[in-house]
């Protein structure tokens, strides 16, 4: 029995409760108010929802670490500030979406089409883009290290000061990209259309 009083006393208030508690409540949003869910999708870290359509909608400040978008459509979609860490974003439709400064550490968006999306001041350590389409993509000053770009579509894309540590370019395809004080430290560019070899 004692035992059972000391267990009783460590459950936290609030941890069995539901979704709509604070507990899963997204940030910025009360335990009174309820999770926004679009179109069949609850947004919290960790949420399944494969091939959802997010287009336009407003994810500013959200926490979807860990989350499966995989296929999704975000077009047009506000991710400013976003936490998408170790999100798994293959295929997803980004383009012309708001990435300010989104948080994207591991995430995974092979095959990705970031058409036109800015992603001015993401965070993107390790983030895997692998044949993704950045044509006309905004990474101005964004951290890129160990980022992965193998065989990515790099077109008229804006890296002014964006930082490309240890970053792999192989078999990428880099044309008239503004690279003003970019910085290209330890990459890999072995078959690469474009790249700033001699960087």
């Amino acid at each position: 029995m004692k035992l059972l009083r000391m267990l009783a006393l460590l459950v936290l208030p609030g941890s069995l409760t539901g979704p709509t508690q604070a507990v899963d409540a997204p940030p910025g949003e009360s335990a009174h108010e309820e999770v926004l869910v679009i179109n069949g999708c609850p947004i919290w870290p960790y949420t399944r929802c494969p091939g959802v359509d997010l287009s336009h909608a407003d994810l500013s400040l959200r926490d979807l670490a860990g989350a499966d978008l995989t296929g999704a459509k975000l077009v047009r979609a506000d991710l400013r500030s976003a936490n998408l860490a170790g999100a798994m974003l293959d295929g997803a439709d980004l383009s012309a979406a708001k990435v300010q400064k989104a948080n994207i550490p591991a995430a995974s968006l092979r095959g990705a089409r970031l058409i036109a999306t800015d992603l001015e001041f993401a965070r993107m350590f390790r983030a895997d883009l692998s044949n993704a389409d950045l044509s006309m993509a905004n990474m101005e000053a964004a951290r890129a290290t160990h980022v992965r770009l193998n065989g990515a579509r790099l077109i008229d894309v804006n890296m002014q000061e964006t930082k490309f540590q240890e970053a792999d370019f192989r078999n990428a395809v880099m044309k008239n990209c503004f690279t003003r004080f970019a910085v290209f430290l330890d990459v890999s560019f072995e078959g690469c259309d474009g790249c700033p070899v001699d960087w």
